[in-house]
């Protein structure tokens, strides 16, 4: 039977279920990769596992978000993730080594194989003919101890790409064109596979761009084929012996079909304060620029920083503008180091940074207030950049050049010739600063610091659910929204009941109050609630903070998994107008749940501040449920061992 590329993989890592679209299914996990702010707890789950060594081929952790120094704890969360990996089997990429995503490009992705990672732009290895997905960090060290990933089988969305890119378009064009198109909610449940004579002209590098910035549009992950591009890449790091030929059969069938003509494009742009508000950037030429950064894990790359370096190359940046360029790995830095690229960018008067991801989640270079930042990173969420007042426009690099010199938005196309990046043979291969596992675990002290703090205890869910609304929000709340990133509260990551202080803090700042005075509580959500970043201190603390259940209109994938891996009860609305009804601070009962739950009935909220009654529903399957009853996937791996 003829197969599209992403079932293949599928099947050939399938153990559970079959790949039939909304059942569930359950994959072999080739590789994790974890990073800093996810990573602590990840690592605190997996030792609560009591497991002597991780179980994946192959496992890396990255230290690359946190890596501001002001005071103890992210230092002291570094030694942690460091002694703790390398004793339990796996690789860490100590600070400075670089990005995440970009480094496991460039020295561990390898096609067919999968990767789960606890960061929602682990897609970003798609573009190598990996199957990637992101995930909550539970199901990351679940993984790690050799558990299969469950996730409901998705439709696979042909993406059929034709011509080429014009003078000045880019890759971070095709996918800002489909979120213009498809919205942030345009993916969910779905995998976008890309295929056609215009894939097969973009190098890795593009492709990756796509897959990762596809993470936006809500999807499971994003897929290119492996052919001669991917070789020629893997061959230049080094590693071509993990190099084979991949993809969709020539009649493979897909759920749905794009079309998207390359030719046709121009140079975009998304406004604030949401990645799908995708304009032309012509149609906002002259908006004034205070700051552009180029960077992030989706436009770091070598061809990234060389388009940027080579426009500006004999130009000086405007004098309105603060430019700030983050190389996403040290393999980037050193090469555009050896060639003279750095030295144009310093000599226009960029500030180059340290390889992270920095800027992207407020970690540094906030920009000034009521000003406008162009930047090529992956969100533009309100207030993450550290600024309350931002406003974030997410486009190329090339657009990203111009408005650098320019002192505006401005068309790239200005700017004159296309550049020709001409590739080197070999990149700048040197993996000192990734340490392999221990070879004698059993002398590997685990250092903690004091910020360390374990992990909570995790409750049997109630039989009958009992409190208030503490809050209630609209659609696309992001966990941005939830659990705020910034300089001063991501340090607190492997804190849990400091960090709990900051639930809905940007949002409301007297909900953390609310429910410890009223322990704990409901909250309630509209549409895709829980989209952006995977971290599942979104989950985390409001499960610490007391709340049992979030009633929505619908839910975000890998937030809607940490709710139920964090035993919280995630529910819909029957009908929106119940919605609509219902006030902040009604109170609720919702009686024998358990049963209901185990015969996959519908469930009944009575409001009793306003004396009325409402059904939800949900979509849990039986194994899911006996994770939320049990209290979370903890406590179900503990009783089911």
């Amino acid at each position: 039977m003829a197969q599209n590329l992403a079932r293949k993989i599928i099947a050939a890592h399938l153990v559970g279920g079959e790949m039939v679209v909304g059942q569930e299914i359950a994959l072999k996990i080739d590789q994790t990769l974890t990073q800093d702010t996810t990573g602590t707890m990840v690592w605190l789950e997996f030792e609560a596992m009591g497991l002597p060594r991780v179980r994946t081929e192959c496992a890396v952790a990255y230290i690359d978000h946190g890596l501001i120094q002001v005071d103890f704890r992210n230092p002291d969360d570094h030694r942690y993730l460091q002694t703790v990996s390398t004793k339990h089997g796996a690789y860490c990429s100590r600070p400075g080594n670089g990005i995440c995503h970009q480094v496991h490009l460039e020295r561990f992705a390898a096609p067919g194989k999968t990767l789960l990672g606890s960061d929602s732009h682990t897609p970003n290895a798609g573009g190598l003919g990996m199957l990637a997905i992101g995930a909550g960090g539970l199901d990351v060290a679940a993984a790690m101890g050799g558990a299969p990933f469950y996730l409901t089988m998705p439709r696979i969305v042909g993406v059929e790409l034709t011509g080429e890119l014009g003078p000045w378009v880019t890759a971070r064009d095709v996918v800002l064109e489909l979120l213009r198109r498809l919205s942030v909610k345009g993916g969910v449940g779905k995998i976008m596979e890309y295929y056609g004579p215009g894939a097969a002209a973009l190098t890795v590098d593009q492709r990756s761009t796509i897959c990762n910035f596809g993470a936006e549009l809500g999807a499971t992950t994003s897929i290119f084929p492996s052919d001669e591009q991917t070789r020629i890449y893997l061959e230049a790091q080094v590693r071509g012996d993990v190099w084979q030929p991949l993809a969709a059969d020539p009649d493979a069938e897909y759920d749905e079909i794009i079309e998207l003509d390359l030719s046709a494009l121009e140079p975009l742009i998304a406004k604030p304060s949401m990645p799908d508000k995708v304009v032309k950037v012509s149609e906002i030429e002259g908006t004034p620029v205070a700051q552009v950064f180029v960077g992030a894990c989706v436009n770091s790359s070598y061809e990234d920083l060389m388009t940027l370096a080579m426009v500006l190359r004999g130009r000086t940046v405007h004098p309105s503008v603060s430019l700030v360029v983050g190389p996403g790995s040290k393999q980037v830095y050193t090469m555009i180091a050896e060639n003279g690229a750095l030295a144009d960018l310093i000599a226009a008067g960029a500030r180059v940074l340290e390889s992270s991801c920095g800027p992207c989640i407020g970690m540094g270079q906030a920009p000034a207030t009521g000003t406008v930042s162009v930047r090529t990173s992956t969100r533009n969420f309100k207030g993450r950049s550290g600024t309350a007042d931002d406003q974030v426009y997410l486009a190329s690099p090339a657009v990203a050049a111009a408005a650098a010199i320019y002192g505006e938005i401005t068309d790239p196309r200005k700017l004159g010739e296309p550049l020709q990046i001409v590739y080197p043979a070999r990149f700048a291969v040197n993996d000192n600063m990734i340490l392999p596992p221990a070879e004698n675990p059993g002398e590997v002290a685990v250092i903690r610091g004091p910020n360390i703090k374990p992990l909570p205890e995790f409750h049997p869910l109630s039989d009958t659910l009992s409190g208030r609304v503490l809050i209630k929000v609209g659609d696309n709340i992001t966990t941005d929204d939830i659990s705020p990133a910034g300089a001063n509260i991501l340090p607190l990551r492997s804190n849990l009941p400091a960090i709990s202080e900051f639930v809905f803090s940007l949002v409301d700042p007297d909900f953390v109050r609310r429910a410890r005075e009223w322990d704990g509580g409901f909250i309630v959500g509209g549409a895709n609630y829980g989209q952006g970043s995977s971290r599942e201190h979104a989950a985390l603390s409001p499960m610490y903070l007391g709340v049992e259940a979030v009633i929505a209109k619908s839910f975000s994938r890998i937030h809607h998994a940490n709710l139920i891996n964090m035993g919280i009860l995630p529910l819909v609305f029957t009908d929106g107008a119940d919605y609509e009804a219902l006030e902040q601070g009604d109170a609720w009962e919702i009686a024998g749940v358990h049963a209901a739950l185990e015969a996959e009935q519908d469930l009944t909220v009575r409001n009793l501040t306003q004396g009325t009654t409402f059904e939800v529903t949900y979509s849990l399957t039986e194994r899911q449920v006996a994770i939320i009853l049990a209290g979370g996937l903890l406590n179900y791996i503990k009783y089911s061992v």
